[in-house]
This record gives structure tokens, C-alpha cells and sequence, in this order.
């Protein structure tokens, strides 16, 4: 099915101008997106890559709008209030940075609300601006294109939810299938009193819900903040040593050992030791339990963690197709590049220069040694005794789609070998005990060979020369053009034998008339 497929129709244009006017599609227009959900009101401001947008701000308040909405059928009196000013504040500092008009989008505890239509207008006489209400199907098929923003091939099933909502659809090599809509949310739960009429309730919705939709079986991706405050905490029990929740990956049995070791500890000590908000905390262990009825009913074989979800899925949907279908992790990285690096587009020709190292790498391996040339120049700004820090830590907590953790300590390993030889008495030791030693060898090669290349000819990439590997011979010869046989000096001849020691072969240079 089309991801296209009943979308609110051609009228509904809510960031009311084309986002992505470069006709090159390399950048993306500012824009603003307000996301008023059942327990959040959020301002992001997207900027940056077009396939891989930024964060160019983001501030929210947990305004809790659906507290008691089962009970009374209206919105929290006091969340409303605290919503509106909040939008209001909003929309000044979106004109400020100039992004206007905002887009205003809410979901399932305005749509549910009695008064729903009322706080509506109240948002528009209070700052002019038109709040779309959201429907349950389109947040789901939303909350999906957000997910294909940094899986663009994703299959599985995508579980988002809100305060008073959970939203489940289907992902088929990177288009929404089937979607459904539940009132299951912490928000709605807590009125629940009986465990044992919670945990019928929790079981009989997401079997109706995953019917609707058809369960696919080969990955659940996780959609919203009490998914990611669970995620939080499950890297908190087993002691995970990177805090970056995108891409996180749980297990069937760890969600159930968390959500237990939830149970037996305070949400202050909790709260304490991970910094989630009191509000959100004490949401987590209701959404605990939806987290464990929902792994038992759909089985996934593997679970994980997007920090894309509705206001992503947005801006996914005004994509142009071609867009749609570049690798968001090199689109960033050509982006950063651009902006930052002291030769713009020489990554390319590093990138020629030391794949003959590579040749036998898989193809996802290729995409992240790109990623690495195109990367390898962006923190030339930092001190020079702290180069391959700022690379480990910039690509460590970095805002990227399309990159596994271990892809992120393994691209973050080799920018670090950019600018040192040895990683020895870094404080990076944690995060690369993630990799094996094949990949920890082939991080330090890419590293080293990078270190090489992008000294040797200075930017020049016609003086680059070429690298050739001779394995049965366990020689790397180094061609060099006629013109660039004395750019290889000493400093240049230190960091050859560098490479050709981790390589564990011998170093051959062979110059005009030579050879």
C-alpha cells in the first residue's frame, strides 16, 4: 500500500509552503512543528540535511491535557491552560528564528475531548494559528513514514503511543500497510484501579488492535516517550555504556526484567539516576505493562527504539519520492561536510583512495567507511590534542538515521583513528568493547588509512595517487602520480608504515620510473 495512501487529502497542507526547496534537495527549508499529545506539548524546529533533518530546537512541557479525560470526557482544565501559553510562547520564538507560519498538529486527546473543538479555537484566537486534529489512522500511518525516515527499508510492525493512545501499523519494505487506533494509554490506564483488569484490558486491545492490522513478526519499532523512557531504564539496569536511544535494540527477555526491576525499586531513585522528568516517570510503569502485553501478543524477533515518529513522519510525507529513497546517513554526512569540513568534497576522493582496502566488506559496512571519508574533516576546530575526541564524541551523540549503535562506536572508532595513531588511555574503552576485534582491526585500518590519505596530498585529489593491496604478497603499494613524488615526505612516510602495520603488511611505494 502506498504510504500516500488516505492521507487527509490535497487540502491539507499544514506547513502551508514546500519544505524542501533546494532544487538540489541537499538542504532543508526551517520548519516548525508544535505536536500537542495527550501528556506533551512539544515545539521542534527542524533544520539541516533535507534526507536527514536536524534538530534546530526543541523545547516541550508535560502539560498532561488527557489527565482524568476518561473520567470527565473534557481536557485538563489546568493542562489547557498550560498548553495554550505554551503555544503561544512557541509562536514567538518561531517568529523570532523566523519560521512561520508554525505547523499545529494534535492527537488523540484533543480528538477525543468534548471540548476538543472548543480548545481549538481557543489556540486560534490566541495566536492565529489553525491546529490540525489529527485522526487515529493518520497518526499511526504518520508515526510510520517517521519510522522509513531513518529505516527507508523498514518491515515490521510500528507501536507508538501516546498518554491516552497507542497506534499500531504495519511497515513492508518501507511502505505503511495496514494501521489501527486504541485508547491505550498510561493516561487512560490509570483509571483502571484492578492489575487483573488492567492486564485484560491491556491483552484484549492489543489483540484486537494487531488483528486489524496484521502482525509482521520481523521487528517491532518503538514510538514515544514512554518507550523511550523504558529503553532509558533498561540501559540503566544492564549498565549500557551509550545513552543514544535511536536504534537501541531490547530483547524479549530484558523487557521483562526491566519492567520487573521497575516494580522493585522507588521512581524517585529511578528518577534519580536517569534523569526522566517525575511527570513522565510516573507514566513508566503502566506503559511497562502495555510494553510486556505487546511483545507476548506480536513475538517480534527484534525490538527497537526510534526517536522518529509523528513530527518526523510529517516532514517524511512532503518528501519528493527521489528524496525519499537517499541514504539519510550519507545525506547528513555530505551535509556536514558542506558546512564544516576545510575541503568541502574531498571526502569523495578519500573515499576512492582507500577502498581498495575494503573490497571484501559487506555492503552495509561500505556505506559507514563513506560516511567515515565524508566525516573525516568536520572537527578540524577542536584543539589538536583533542581531535579525535571531539570526532568519537560528535559521532557518539550525533542526531543520525540509518546507523546502528554498533555502526555509530565503529564510525566514531575510526574518525578517532583519523587523528591518532592509538587509542590507548582514551575514556572510549566501554563504548568499543560493543564491537568485536574484526571490527575494532577494520575501524583502526579505515582510521589510519584516512589519516594517511588526507595528509598526503593536503585536499589535492589528483595528487592522491593509489593504493593497491596485494594480500598473497602482504604488500600495500602506494602508486604515486609524477608530480606528487615529493609530497611524500617523512611525516607522510611515518603514517604509510603506520597503515601497513595494522594491516600487517609490508609497505611498497613505487614512483615514476620505478615501476
Amino acid at each position: 500500500m502506498d504510504a500516500r495512501v488516505e492521507s487527509l487529502g490535497d487540502d491539507w497542507k499544514p506547513f502551508g509552503r514546500p519544505p524542501f526547496n533546494d532544487p538540489a534537495m541537499r538542504r532543508l527549508t526551517r520548519v516548525g512543528v508544535v505536536d500537542i499529545g495527550s501528556n506533551s506539548v512539544r515545539l521542534v524546529i527542524f533544520d539541516g540535511a533535507a534526507r536527514s533533518p536536524a534538530y534546530f530546537f526543541n523545547e516541550k512541557i508535560l502539560a498532561s491535557l488527557g489527565a482524568g479525560l476518561t473520567e470527565t470526557g473534557r481536557l485538563n482544565p489546568t493542562g489547557r491552560r498550560r498548553a495554550v501559553r505554551a503555544i503561544r510562547r512557541f509562536q514567538l520564538l518561531a517568529d523570532s528564528l523566523g519560521v512561520s507560519p508554525l505547523t499545529v498538529i494534535a492527537t488523540a486527546a484533543v480528538r477525543e475531548a468534548d471540548d476538543g473543538p472548543e480548545f481549538r479555537e481557543e489556540v486560534r484566537e490566541a495566536t492565529g494559528l489553525t491546529l490540525y486534529v489529527i485522526p487515529g489512522a493518520e497518526e499511526a500511518r504518520l508515526a510510520a513514514q517517521g519510522v522509513l525516515l531513518g529505516w527507508p527499508d523498514a518491515s515490521g510492525m510500528v507501536c507508538d503511543i501516546g498518554g491516552s493512545s497507542m497506534e499500531l501499523a504495519e511497515l513492508i519494505s518501507g511502505r505503511v500497510g495496514g494501521r489501527a487506533t486504541s485508547l491505550l494509554g498510561p493516561l487512560r490506564l490509570v483509571e483502571i484501579a484492578s492489575a487483573r483488569a488492567r492486564e485484560n484490558y491491556i491483552r484484549d486491545t492489543i489483540a484486537e488492535a494487531a488483528a486489524e492490522v496484521g502482525a509482521n513478526q520481523d521487528r517491532l519499532y518503538l514510538v514515544g516517550g514512554s518507550w523511550r523512557a523504558i529503553a532509558r531504564l533498561d540501559m540503566e539496569r544492564r549498565g549500557y555504556p551509550l545513552h543514544v536511544l535511536h536504534e537501541y535494540r531490547m530483547t524479549h527477555g530484558s523487557i521483562h526484567n526491566t519492567v520487573k526491576w521497575i516494580a522493585d525499586h522507588p521512581l524517585c531513585e529511578l528518577r534519580s539516576r536517569t534523569g526522566i522528568s517525575e511527570t513522565r516517570m510516573s507514566l513508566v510503569p503502566l506503559a511497562g505493562e502495555v510494553l510486556r502485553g505487546l511483545v507476548r501478543e506480536l513475538r517480534p524477533r527484534e525490538i527497537a527504539i526510534s526517536s522518529y515518529g509523528l513530527r518526523e513522519g510529517l516532514l517524511y510525507e512532503r518528501m519528493p519520492d527521489e528524496l525519499r529513497r537517499r541514504d539519510p546517513l550519507i545525506e547528513a554526512c555530505r551535509f556536514a561536510e558542506a558546512k564544516d569540513a576545510r575541503m568541502p568534497g574531498f571526502g569523495r576522493a578519500l573515499h576512492k583512495f582507500v577502498s581498495p582496502l575494503f573490497r571484501t566488506v559487506p555492503s552495509n559496512r561500505t556505506r559507514i567507511i563513506k560516511a567515515a571519508c565524508l566525516l573525516h574533516d568536520v572537527n578540524w576546530r577542536a584543539h589538536p590534542d583533542y581531535r579525535h575526541e571531539a570526532c568519537f564524541d560528535y559521532i557518539s551523540r550525533a542526531s543520525l538515521g540509518g546507523l546502528t549503535h554498533k555502526a555509530r562506536i565503529f564510525l566514531g572508532l575510526a574518525l578517532l583513528h583519523r587523528y591518532r595513531n592509538s587509542r590507548a588511555n582514551t575514556r572510549f574503552t566501554p563504548l568499543v568493547e560493543l564491537l568485536d576485534a574484526t571490527e575494532i582491526h577494520q575501524a583502526e585500518v579505515l582510521g589510519k588509512a584516512m589519516r594517511f590519505g588526507s595528509m598526503l596530498a593536503a585536499g589535492d585529489a589528483d595528487a592522491m595517487g593509489e593504493l593497491r593491496l596485494r594480500p598473497k604478497k602482504k604488500v600495500l603499494e602506494l602508486h604515486l602520480p609524477k608530480r606528487s613524488a615529493d609530497l611524500f615526505g617523512e611525516v607522510a612516510e611515518a603514517r604509510f608504515h603506520a597503515l601497513t602495520d595494522a594491516l600487517g603488511v609490508r609497505p611498497s611505494v613505487i614512483a615514476p620510473g620505478q615501476g
